[in-house]
């Protein structure tokens, strides 16, 4: 396949209420009986069916997380540089039609923050901002990752889609990962909920990882933002988009994340949830089908459920997270959504311990 387009098309007419209705128990315990699983294998452990086998998917899931992983939990932490936003997607806290009082951080502020965060012990960081590319710009960023080089290991960006040549210019600057949510992986559910803005070219943004990975980006983790539409398709074609790039750029270390909607400004509702339980299938599923790849949680999830999921396949926290722009260096301010969370970076250390896992501040160095 030329794209990742072409790749997702071949289940456009899949009619996925039929295939998750004749699915089996049976069917499940075939596809456990494989090592090595195809997408349709991938369909099959999302399904309704799969739910009676969820406590055999986690043993397996147990077993090859700790082969590929061992018993190790990366940590990380964002840094909102701006909340400046020029969309209006009707589930974020950022929408350009919520009033409070926006905020770009100065280059000093920067350096605040992340001197701040890396006083906690962090040393991966994800760098975000708001949809606003006049006012963060592709030079602000840049100049944002000088100023990280010199607190911080590795440094990941998750911003508004960016042309190959401008991430480019990102990595040449010191960004070795990229996150970006697709948000929602079916076109014709994704465009009522983004009306207006630049992120409402769905196909730029599909594409945006595939960018990144030929600018040379280390890491690229993908997502749908769970709770906007049924969750199984919509994990069923973030998966496939991670295939892809994997099978694409093998040297590419692709991840996946799992946010769900938490409450934010502007009080949009879910009409389609995706619950806990849904959740740790959704985990299961993806680590037998991508068994090399990491998975991410954040502090979207309450503390209970995180620490639950390392156990499961999760081999990456965020830990001591404000989502205010400033939120770590100043009194706090609205973050983008609210967190279930709170837990600093030493005490979310000091669980991974208790149950028997390394909490990894740096997994690699980058060389100034």
């Amino acid at each position: 396949m030329n794209n990742v387009k072409e790749w997702l098309q071949k289940y456009d007419e899949l009619d996925f209420a039929g295939f998750f209705r004749l699915c089996t128990v049976g069917d499940v315990d075939r596809v456990l009986a494989k090592d090595r699983l195809l997408p349709e294998d991938y369909l099959t452990l999302l399904s309704p069916a799969a739910v009676e086998r969820l406590e055999e998917m986690a043993c397996r899931a147990q077993a090859e997380t700790i082969k590929y992983f061992g018993r190790t939990v990366q940590l990380f932490a964002p840094i909102y540089v701006s909340d400046y936003c020029i969309n209006a997607c009707v589930y974020c806290g950022f929408n350009r039609s919520n009033h409070f009082t926006r905020r770009q951080l100065t280059l000093e502020e920067v350096e605040r923050e992340a001197a701040a965060i890396s006083a906690g012990g962090i040393r991966h960081i994800l760098l975000l901002t708001g949809e606003d590319p006049a006012r963060s710009t592709v030079a602000y960023m840049v100049d944002c990752v000088k100023i990280l080089k010199h607190y911080f290991s590795s440094i990941s960006i998750e911003v508004y889609a960016l042309t190959e040549e401008q991430y480019k210019l990102l990595v040449d600057a010191g960004v070795d990962g990229m996150t970006m949510f697709q948000e929602v992986y079916e076109e014709a559910k994704y465009k009522p909920l983004h009306p207006a803005g630049p992120k409402r070219d769905f196909l730029f943004r599909l594409n945006a990882p595939e960018r990144a990975c030929r600018a040379g980006i280390r890491t690229i983790t993908v997502g749908a933002l769970l709770g906007l539409v049924p969750w199984r398709q919509e994990g069923f074609f973030t998966g496939l988009h991670a295939a892809y790039l994997q099978s694409r750029y093998p040297a590419v270390d692709v991840q996946l994340a799992i946010p769900r909607l938490r409450p934010c400004t502007g009080g949009y509702q879910t009409r389609t949830p995706a619950g806990d339980v849904d959740l740790v299938q959704y985990v299961l599923a993806y680590r037998l089908f991508m068994p090399h790849s990491g998975i991410c949680i954040s502090t979207r999830e309450r503390s209970e459920l995180r620490d639950q999921m390392i156990k499961l396949g999760v081999t990456r926290m965020s830990a001591g997270v404000s989502t205010a722009v400033g939120g770590y260096s100043e009194q706090s301010r609205d973050g983008q959504f609210e967190l279930a969370d709170e837990r600093s970076v030493a005490e979310i250390s000091s669980m991974l311990k208790k149950n028997g896992y390394q909490p990894i501040f740096q997994n690699w160095h980058y060389s100034l």
